[in-house]
């Protein structure tokens, strides 16, 4: 994998390691030379990341419309910025970038983006593996809510694995580098 687009909040949420599993991811796309791609803040989880991956010498895009500009403090030591439009063109744009995707905890904003994500892969526009940073449990409750869905009929059940978990990034990035691989 290249490069990764990483979902996260432009806050940075009431638990010290929400920020301390976002640097270390950081680290270990700088390690493994992984591109960032993602929104472009400097704010939040989304600059602690993109912060730490420029501190080891990594490479990040980010991509933000015009609108946001002021709402969203543009980061301005990316190594690339792309400016769009909409917030379509940006999910488009980070899309067509990504060899993978990956949520870290956020809000409406990174829910959004993992499920129209996950929605694209489960109607078949792209193959790309989707993985959940778990950390402190965040996700668990929407984990559970999918697996009601499954147990409801609303989502079958070979789309459980459509989302993969981890609280360990390293760990994380091995299964994302795994399944992709398979396919």
């Amino acid at each position: 994998m290249r490069r990764i687009c990483v979902f996260a909040g432009s806050k940075s949420g009431n638990n010290q390691e929400f920020i301390e599993k976002s640097k270390i991811l950081g680290q270990v796309f700088a390690n493994e030379q992984i591109e960032l791609v993602y929104g472009g803040a400097k704010s939040g989880l989304m600059g602690v990341l993109a912060d730490s991956i420029l501190e080891a010498g990594g490479h990040v895009t980010g991509i933000m419309p015009t609108p946001l500009f002021e709402k969203e403090i543009v980061h301005q030591k990316l190594t690339s910025f792309i400016e769009v439009e909409t917030m379509h063109e940006r999910k488009a744009k980070m899309s067509e970038l990504a060899d993978g995707f990956i949520a870290l905890p956020g809000g409406f904003g990174t829910f959004e983006e993992l499920f129209e994500t996950v929605t694209w892969a489960q109607i078949g526009l792209h193959t790309k593996p989707i993985a959940l940073l778990n950390i402190e449990n965040y996700y668990t409750p929407m984990i559970n809510l999918i697996d009601h869905a499954i147990e409801a009929g609303f989502v079958a059940e070979s789309n459980r694995s459509l989302l993969l978990q981890s609280d360990k990034p390293k760990e994380l990035i091995e299964k994302m580098t795994y399944l992709l691989g398979e396919k």
